[in-house]
């Protein structure tokens, strides 16, 4: 069981999640809040608020997956750990939902007649 822990250890630095530092969900959603307002004070493109979304989702399943670790490493509590779970799970849902409304108003366009 320890050499699992340990091995836990190692995965995580040679991801570099061992230099990030551990969130709990309220964190996760403070960061993830400004970069968003930021696309819609500044350039209001749909690419760059798409990128923010993105990149908005890839830090929050980063923040569970070091999340995780820590609780696996018993520096986190199993609330913590559950709260970034779910946040991540909820993240991931709404990226699918997009992605899906995304190919049926492109299939659409497609077989519009020109």
């Amino acid at each position: 069981m320890i050499s699992s822990v340990d091995n836990v250890t190692n995965l995580s630095m040679t991801r570099a999640l061992g230099a990030l530092g551990t969130q709990d969900s309220a964190s996760a959603t403070e960061t993830a809040t400004p970069s968003a307002a930021a696309a819609v004070a500044g350039d209001m493109s749909f690419s760059s608020v798409m990128k923010n979304m993105a990149v908005d989702t890839v830090n929050t399943l980063k923040g569970a997956e070091t999340m995780s670790f820590a609780g696996i490493k018993g520096t986190a509590s199993t609330r913590e750990v559950v709260d970034s779970m779910m946040q991540a799970s909820q993240t991931l849902q709404t990226a699918i939902a997009i992605r899906d409304k995304l190919v049926s108003a492109f299939l659409d366009v497609t077989k519009m007649q020109m």
